[in-house]
């Protein structure tokens, strides 16, 4: 399952992303916004999103979108099994599937074209995780960590 959110800056890019998605065979569920609300927060769609990934055990995926990225990743980052990560070239959303596993794709709409979020998205979608031990490493150390202030 694909769990897919996004304010009111992202609303236009979901819902066409949404309709792709679908086209290609994806299973989606869009956890809103469901209206264009120019007062909407996009604290909402991250915590939708946000939830939903990290209660599917490793699973599921998640794309995000809002204006520059950064209020959803940092929302998303949150749950303890999301590693969101925001798109802003191609190599980076490779990399963030390789080295990270990220499993929560965000989209700043204020920096992508239409074309290329579908090509993040593909990217994200089809890039697999590297099982070289180091990254494995890397990334049970993050699942493990506990922050105490």
């Amino acid at each position: 399952m694909i769990y897919i959110g996004a304010d009111h800056r992202g609303f236009e890019l979901k819902e066409q992303i949404k309709v792709w998605l679908i086209e290609q065979g994806y299973d989606v569920e869009d956890v809103g916004n469901f209206i264009l609300d120019p007062d909407d927060d996009y604290v909402d769609p991250a915590i939708k999103v946000g939830e939903m990934v990290h209660g599917s055990d490793g699973r599921d995926m998640g794309i995000l979108l809002c204006g520059s990225g950064h209020g959803v990743e940092m929302v998303a980052n949150r749950f303890t099994r999301v590693r969101a990560i925001i798109a802003y070239n191609e190599q980076v959303t490779i990399q963030g599937r390789e080295h990270e596993d990220a499993n929560v794709l965000v989209l700043p709409v204020n920096w992508l074209t239409h074309n290329e979020a579908l090509e993040r998205v593909s990217l994200f979608l089809q890039t697999e995780a590297d099982k070289r031990e180091r990254y494995e490493r890397r990334r049970m150390r993050m699942a493990n960590m506990r922050v105490n202030l």
